[in-house]
């Protein structure tokens, strides 16, 4: 899933089509259907109809990448709304599950918004802040 930059109608009819037959949880994505050009770090790639999860090797945590498959055709940015439930459950289908996981709000001097994804970086214990039952 490439820029969006100057996405056509028809280009967004044809993702809408391409989505369509995609299942609706997460499967994997085969290495030879990646794009050419990618970080070396990403490791795993998922899709289903309306997902994209990217799981990245970050230096000592994994790191999930989630965006929706599709396209707000008035900003040219990948559909936004991803809930908390909807982020478990990708976690989850990823075969994540037993990790804990934590999103990271930066301060101002260090937010980078260029997409509407969000991002888990997985950890193998409880952080000390953490909920319990």
């Amino acid at each position: 899933m490439g820029a969006l930059k100057n996405l056509t109608r028809q280009q967004r009819k044809r993702l809408e089509t391409e989505n369509r037959k995609r299942p609706v949880t997460l499967q994997p994505v085969a290495r030879d259907q990646w794009p050419g050009s990618r970080p070396d770090n990403l490791i795993e790639v998922w899709q289903s109809r309306d997902y994209l999860v990217q799981v990245y090797q970050e230096q000592k945590h994994l790191r999930l990448s989630v965006c929706r498959t599709t396209v707000d055709p008035n900003h040219q940015r990948w559909n936004d709304g991803v809930s908390w439930d909807d982020l478990q459950s990708l976690k989850r289908q990823c075969g994540l599950g037993g990790y804990w996981a934590v999103e990271v709000y930066p301060d101002d001097t260090h937010i980078v918004n260029v997409a509407n994804m969000r991002h888990l970086w997985l950890l193998e214990t409880a952080p000390e802040f953490a909920w319990r039952k």
